[in-house]
């Protein structure tokens, strides 16, 4: 059973992910296309399908699945060393980023972003950041 918890947990990361990198892509045109309302209209139906119908689920998925694998096993939460509270004190940053992209949203959509595209350009990078770090922990286990 533990082997598919982990296939479902990759697989849950991995629509969470393509959720955290294209939507502040879609951020970045929004913010630089404010003078056109069709193609804004387009975006906001974007961005909320991909956050609400992919996004939220898949970190659901994610964070439950997760959590499933921590507690299977709960003495080697205690007992692997370091890398696992960091992974998760990085995992924490990154729903933390998620929720933030929801807040981006919503005052994108009510035209009330005083964010520019290139602030969305730098903010897109974070995703990236995050996932080296946490994958870095998780096959390294470096402490």
């Amino acid at each position: 059973m533990y082997q598919w918890i982990i296939w479902f947990h990759i697989i849950s990361l991995i629509s969470w992910f393509a959720v955290l990198f294209y939507l502040p892509r879609l951020f970045v045109y929004h913010a630089e296309n404010v003078d056109k309302p069709q193609f804004l209209e387009v975006v906001k139906v974007m961005e909320m399908k991909i956050y609400r119908y992919i996004g939220v689920p898949a970190f659901w998925a994610t964070a439950i699945s997760g959590t499933v694998l921590a507690f299977m096993y709960p003495t080697n939460i205690f007992t692997t060393g370091g890398w696992f509270h960091v992974k998760l004190f990085f995992v924490a940053i990154l729903i933390a980023y998620f929720y933030s992209m929801g807040y981006y949203r919503n005052k994108l959509l009510e035209n009330d972003s005083y964010k520019t595209g290139k602030f969305f350009r730098v903010y897109n990078e974070g995703p990236t950041i995050l996932m080296l770090i946490i994958v870095a922990m998780v096959v390294v286990k470096p402490f």
